[in-house]
This record gives C-alpha cells, structure tokens and sequence, in this order.
C-alpha cells in the first residue's frame, strides 16, 4: 500500500517526519501475552455476545479505545470521520455557501459567502432555514442541519426558506459545489489594522499575506491579530504565518520526539515592517497553531500578547491514513517555542492580561452576530465598548504609536 503521512499539531495539527519502526516493549511486559488477552475477549464476544456483533465494529472500537488512552489528542478514525477530518483540515467540503446559526429551534442564514451557489440562488442574511430537503429543521442540531446541506459537488439540495415580510416559505433548488472555508478575515479600523485568523488551514498564509498586503497599502500604523477561540491546524501554516513578522533565518519552532527534533526557521525577509507594532490577542481557546506563531512573535519580541492564559497544547500529531480509508492521529512529539518554552498544559501568558468572562463574551457574539444579519453577513464587526480585550489592544498599539512619536 502507498503510505503518506499527514504532520499535525494538537486539536487538528499536521508536523512532517516519517513514523519510524515500533519501539521494543517496557521491561516486564509480554506483548504476546497481551495479543492474546485481546484475541481472547474477542472471540468470547463475537461468541456468546446476545445480538451477532459485526466484527468491524468490534476491532473498530478496540482501536479507537487503544489510541485513545494515550492522550486526548491522539484517535482513531473510521472512513467517514477521516473524510470529515481532512475537509474541515483542508478547508474545503461539497455544500451550498452558507454561514449559519441557531435561533429559536431552527438555523438561521447569517451570510451567504460570495459567489457561491447559495449567493447565486438568493439567499439572503436572515433567512430561516425551516426544512432540507423536505426534512423538517425544528429541533435538529446545527451539527445535523449542516451535514444535511453538504454533500457531492453536483448534487442538489432544496431548502424551504422563510424570509421576513414573507407571507409564506419558499423552496429554493441548490447545486452544490466545492466550498472554501475562509480562515483569514480583516479590515481597517481607524488608522489600524485587524486581522481575525480563524484557524490554520491550508492557504491560511497565502490569504494573510494578501490581507497584510492590502493594510499595509491602506498605510495603517499597527496590527492586530486575533488569535481567540483559534483551536489551532496545520503546523506548517503556524512557521509560514510567523515568517510573514520575523527576519529570515530566526528560530520559530522547534519539535521533540523519541526519535527526531526538527527545527523550523524564517525562510524569508518579514513582510510587515519591522515599524509596524504587533499585538496578538490570545484566551483559553487559543491552542496549537495559534501557541506557535504566539510564543515565536513573544519570544522574539515582535509583538505584545494582549489577553488571557492560552489553552497549552504543544503536542504533535501525525496523521497515518490505512488501506481501509480508516486513519491513526498519533502523539508523536511536543513543541518547543525558539527560546525552549515546552506550554504543554501550561499555557502562553500573555505580556498584558485581560480577563474577559463568559457572560461578556455572549453579549458580544450575540451583538455581531444581530448586526452581520441586519448588515447582510458583513464580514469583520468590531466593538471595542464591548469587547474589553480588543479594546486594551487598541489601547497598547496607541501607547507604542505615541512611545514612537516621541522618540
């Protein structure tokens, strides 16, 4: 079989060396004697199980049981949940273009993406999604509804739509097409720039580059670069991004394994000027990816991170696909930040800390959320009065601009 390997980070990380031979067994142990515990238990269930199981199952959830007692990060993964794993790694699935949400029972379009077949087709921010396919969306999860409109490019879906002011829904014929997930959106605030990374996928550097490009043209004095709630992606994406702030041949992160330590560097000169003041925004939700451009830009001193304790996951994953479709996402070593930081369970403490609390952080997603609506799915809404974190970054960028001026 033709074997590739994936390289992750930890929620959904990819790190890029070869699995070597398995390592010989701890002292003490006989790994014969286990197999056969294993082979045991499993011929007495096939046996004397009440129902007929289907061995799939069995060997399937012996398996997920094996990997997943190693660490939270590490899984095994069947056909299907491999193929859901890679769209949502690659960023790209078969669907319609929608963004949505939930309110009241039912999912709501929140924005239609440009150019895809549900911007063709008319659909509309506000609009309430009330049956798929004839299906009924009352009290179905959103994780349900969205599985529901994906599907092959090609095929097609029917939405019944009710829209506001309408007298009654209407159905509306869907061909779906491949759908790019955006990770990177921005926009200029004043005299700065915001750039909210939503997770690192692929073209998650090229699309920032683009984005620093046009704010940098637009002659903005500082960035913002909002790393919250980012749960990571791949690995390779994390050394490009920081490439992008730090001069070539700096130390961005390095990985420790049994067997291997890999160090990744600046390839190139930074695109943003060294004259451009950098605040990352961090919280408990940004973890991997985010933790890696976080601590190279802290360590080195090119940015001031703004906010809260990061998550702390510093584990590296490969992912190894098998003949059956199935896949192994397997630990295989820990990260280290360029000055030997490992944050595994410990977290990147920001330079300023700002706490921001549950019910905060739902007033204001709920807000955006209304008004992205009311404005037909403006992309980037930011408000400082309410969002203390953002506004303490508009604050330190101030204080380094002023700090500039004067000197």
């Amino acid at each position: 079989m033709s074997r590739f390997l994936l390289p992750l980070i930890a929620g959904a990380f990819f790190a890029g060396f070869m699995m070597g031979a398995s390592g010989s067994v701890k002292d003490g142990e006989d790994e014969y004697s286990y197999l056969k515990l294993f082979t045991d238990v499993l011929k007495i269930v096939k046996e004397n199980y009440v129902e007929e199981p289907r061995i799939k199952d069995l060997i399937y959830g012996a398996l997920n049981g094996m990997v997943t007692s190693l660490d939270p990060f590490s899984a095994f993964f069947p056909p299907e949940k491999y193929k859901e794993f890679m769209e949502e790694t690659e960023g790209e699935f078969g669907g319609v273009g929608i963004e949505i949400s939930m309110e009241k029972g039912r999912p709501i379009v929140v924005a239609p993406i440009e150019g895809t077949p549900a911007y063709k087709a008319g659909l509309r921010a506000g609009d309430v999604i009330i049956a798929v396919d004839g299906e009924d969306t009352f009290g179905k999860t959103l994780l349900e509804i969205v599985k529901k409109i994906r599907g092959k490019p090609g095929t097609k879906v029917t939405l019944t739509i009710m829209r506001k002011g309408a007298d009654k829904p209407v159905k509306v014929e869907i061909t779906r097409a491949i759908i790019r997930i955006e990770s990177v959106k921005y926009t200029k605030y004043e005299d700065l720039g915001y750039v909210k990374i939503i997770q690192f996928q692929h073209y998650t550097a090229r699309d920032l580059r683009k984005a620093l490009k046009d704010l940098i043209a637009q002659e903005v004095k500082g960035l913002i670069i909002d790393l919250r709630n980012n749960p990571g992606g791949l690995l390779s994406e994390a050394v490009k991004v920081s490439d992008l702030f730090l001069p070539e041949g700096k130390l961005i992160v390095y990985t420790k394994g049994r067997r291997d330590e890999e160090k990744y560097y600046a390839k190139e000169e930074p695109l943003v000027p060294s004259y451009i003041p950098v605040v990352i925004l961090i919280n408990k939700g940004s973890a991997s990816a985010s933790e890696i451009v976080t601590g190279a830009l802290q360590d080195h001193g090119r940015a001031t991170i703004v906010g809260e304790k990061s998550f702390g996951k510093a584990s590296v994953q490969n992912i190894i696909p098998l003949e059956d479709n199935s896949a192994l996402k397997l630990t295989v070593a820990y990260y280290y930040t360029p000055k030997g930081k490992l944050i595994h369970k410990e977290g990147i403490t920001p330079d300023v800390k700002v706490e921001m609390d549950a019910k905060t952080w739902e007033k204001l997603s709920e807000t955006v959320r209304k008004m992205r609506i009311e404005s037909n799915g403006k992309k980037v809404i930011l408000l400082p009065e309410i969002d203390v974190q953002l506004r303490k970054a508009l604050e330190v960028l101030r204080a380094k601009l002023t700090q500039k001026e004067a000197a």
